[in-house]
């Protein structure tokens, strides 16, 4: 029997409106600031899957990927129908490639803005 339920994955950022209008551009979905919050919470919403949210973090260091000193802590699976169209899309808002040399694989990695790691892979 399970404890809990997944709510919600919330990346910590430097600047959390422009990270979740990088991700509604890759996702869709609705951008919500939390007013009680001001712009340091901000929600992603919208029919993908679970929702997303971030965290304003004044002193955010990005992940390394990849790294033997350091851990890239956690990375989003994100499925697409075409590899190359999806990569050209992603790099144009602004996400830079990690790991993308193998064209011969079904995935792809890149850091979003923030530095956080993704990967598109193909359905």
């Amino acid at each position: 029997m399970a404890v809990a339920t997944l709510g919600v994955v919330v990346l910590d950022c430097p600047d959390p409106v422009a990270l979740a209008g990088f991700y509604a551009e890759v996702l869709g979905g609705n951008v919500t600031v939390v007013e009680e919050n001001g712009d340091s919470w901000v929600d992603l919403t919208g029919g993908f899957g679970t929702p997303l949210a971030f965290q304003a973090a004044p002193d955010f260091v990005p992940p390394r990927w990849p790294s033997p000193e350091g851990s890239q802590q956690f990375h989003l699976d994100l499925t697409v129908s075409d590899l190359d169209a999806a990569e050209r899309e992603v790099l144009a808002l602004g996400a830079t490639v990690l790991d993308a040399a193998d064209r011969e694989r079904t995935f792809r990695v890149y850091a979003d803005p923030a530095g956080h790691p993704f990967c598109l892979c193909a359905c």
